[in-house]
């Protein structure tokens, strides 16, 4: 498997501060409504103690994109040194298929530039030798960088309870699955 960059999203440490879809927010400037990162409390079907399980979701970098495969234009390319999808906002006419396509939610529409937008893994810091935004914010690293090609955990989920099975897409997130609180018995 050729390098494809992922984020890890571990349930089991992340405390639901919404660090990371701010540290997204603020570093990129997004207007009001406009939110890249978000974090999903997990409904009590899926884990029943919802006060303690969340999901930072953002968009996937899936191995075969959805945005990319509609977009007209072609404003959105898929780095191959990476796996990374950039969206090129300056390409992007606004025609909404992309948003309309990914089953993950991850195109947004900004309604001032009348463009779709979405997570690019923060592609230029990455070039630069630092991690996204979103995993150096988060105080518990409950959010990580990882690459499949030398991924070794046996831990991890790809489609999680409630997270929409989509496999000719191959999403690159990860999960880690939240444990049930253990009775501490004195």
């Amino acid at each position: 498997m050729k390098k494809q960059y992922a984020f890890r999203v571990d349930a089991e440490k992340c405390i639901g501060c919404f660090t990371c879809a701010m540290a997204c927010k603020s570093y990129y400037q997004q207007v009001e409504g406009v939110i890249w990162r978000q974090v999903y409390p997990l409904k009590e079907e899926i884990y029943p103690h919802r006060e303690r399980a969340f999901f930072s979701l953002a968009c996937n970098h899936c191995e075969d994109p959805a945005c990319l495969n509609v977009c007209p234009v072609v404003a959105y390319t898929k780095r191959e040194e990476d796996g990374v999808v950039v969206h090129h906002q300056e390409k992007c006419i606004g025609c909404g298929n992309c948003i309309r396509s990914c089953p993950y939610g991850a195109p947004k529409y900004n309604p001032v530039e009348k463009r779709a937008e979405k997570c690019s893994f923060c592609h230029e810091r990455l070039d630069a030798g630092l991690e996204p935004a979103c995993i150096m914010s988060c105080p518990t690293e409950a959010l990580q960088l990882v690459d499949l090609a030398k991924l070794n955990e046996t831990n991890e989920v790809q489609f999680p309870a409630g997270y929409p099975k989509m496999e000719k897409l191959n999403p690159s997130t990860r999960f880690i699955l939240p444990q049930a609180p253990k009775m501490v018995r004195r």
